[in-house]
């Protein structure tokens, strides 16, 4: 007769034994269906659980190429690394001993409703990163209760996100110096049912991106030895680019840009470096609807647009995509907010990964916040279901940080859940990783 503590022990080895077996047989019963569904979109969207591995899962997926063009800022993309480095710095406050078992997420922008303070960044040419593009977006927001803004220089025209998507999006425009066709965009919006016009002010000229420069980005694509190299080693994302190729701007009608080769030299020289406080005044003339303004981070020209007519104020350095050595967005927001309080609307733009990001923005005066890379990434890595996947991480993430900050709501949120403001931090380049 074996002593107890060996019985014991036995008879827990054949427990754990047992267990390993039913779990052995449930696994093989399963590879099958696993295995045809492992590469599919929605699978591989499933299997992240934050926003880094969204971004890890698009740098798979897509030549360097493509993945540098979203991911990559200008010059030694100082701004870009401030804008996430500050937000992390920014401390939370939390209460306890509150009851947190109903956590309100929504809010309202401009009027309008959303499940949380949370809109789509425009991006431009998100058709390189997914056939999907600006359409799978604006679907994807919808679905969220959200709002995307759709760019100027998207891949979709305006009338197919708005055929696709359930609910209006919002438009942005730069001040270009062809005003008919800045004029029959305006029209075109319009038409479209478009609500409010967004329109960036920071881009004068376009900025150094180092990383495009190296990698030899151009619109259309060059095809070159190490374009086809990168296609070969990304079938997938070369097959969706093959079938459903979205290679140019979709709103710029057929006869602006003239050549191929001169399409993206020709929207570059659309840029306006003589744009005064005049051109804005011009777009309030003649947009009827709420008008918001992106690339603010002066009080002072928060308030200049306010006296213009702006009912929204993005406080951006545009993602660190065009001034390098700009401050971060979240260390400029608070005093954009108190400048404009109570006349305009403020959302914050840059750097949002995760859901403290958004309780971070709010608490220091924003309405809401505008996501660009992040929701970039879901599409990149699985189309339009990894921007569902982006926008449920970060809402998923939101609650779990009201609760844990013992906030029930986004609208109890001020400046006394933070603790000292946004400190300077060590940054290293993200291309160099």
């Amino acid at each position: 007769m074996l002593p107890r503590g060996k019985s014991a022990m036995i008879s827990a080895m054949n427990e754990f034994l047992r267990l390993s077996a039913r779990q052995a047989v449930a696994d093989f019963r399963t590879a099958p269906r696993r295995a045809r569904t492992f590469f599919q979109d929605e699978c591989r969207a499933a299997r992240a659980g934050t926003i880094g591995e969204l971004r890890a899962a698009a740098r798979r997926r897509t030549p360097q190429v493509i993945f540098d063009y979203l991911d990559g800022a200008a010059e030694d993309e100082l701004t870009a690394g401030r804008n996430r480095c500050e937000l992390q710095a920014v401390e939370l406050l939390p209460r306890v001993l509150v009851d947190v078992s109903c956590i309100e997420t929504s809010t309202s922008v401009l009027g309008r409703p959303v499940s949380l303070p949370l809109l789509g960044a425009p991006m431009g040419l998100t058709g390189l990163l997914h056939p999907g593009a600006e359409v799978a977006l604006a679907r994807a927001l919808s679905e969220a209760d959200s709002i995307s803004v759709l760019a100027a220089m998207a891949s979709c025209p305006i009338e197919e996100v708005t055929a696709a998507a359930s609910q209006p999006h919002w438009f942005q425009m730069y001040i270009w110096r062809d005003r008919g066709l800045v004029e029959e965009m305006l029209q075109r919006a319009r038409a479209a049912g478009v609500p409010v016009l967004m329109v960036t002010l920071d881009v004068p000229c376009s900025g150094n991106r180092d990383r495009d420069r190296r990698n030899g980005f151009s619109v259309p694509p060059r095809v070159t030895g190490r374009a086809i190299a990168g296609g070969l080693a990304h079938p997938r994302w070369s097959w969706g680019f093959v079938r459903h190729p979205r290679i140019g701007w979709g709103n710029l009608p057929a006869d602006h840009g003239g050549s191929a080769t001169a399409l993206s030299t020709h929207t570059n020289r659309q840029f306006n470096p003589a744009a005064t406080w005049d051109d804005l005044a011009w777009f309030r003339e003649r947009w009827s609807g709420p008008l918001v303004v992106k690339g603010i981070l002066h009080p002072g020209d928060a308030r200049q647009a306010v006296r213009i007519g702006a009912q929204g104020i993005a406080v951006s350095n545009h993602g660190g995509r065009q001034l390098d050595g700009a401050p971060a967005t979240i260390r400029a927001l608070p005093a954009v907010a108190d400048a404009v309080a109570g006349e305009a609307e403020v959302y914050l733009d840059g750097g949002i990964r995760r859901g403290a990001d958004i309780v971070k923005a709010l608490a220091l005066g924003a309405r809401a916040c505008l996501a660009g890379r992040a929701l970039g990434y879901g599409l990149a890595a699985a189309g339009e279901p990894g921007v569902r996947r982006a926008m449920q991480i970060l809402h998923e993430e939101l609650r779990t940080t009201l609760a844990l900050a013992g906030c029930p709501s986004v609208h109890a949120l001020n400046p006394s859940w933070v603790g000292q403001g946004p400190a300077r931090a060590t940054f290293v380049n993200p291309s160099h990783e």
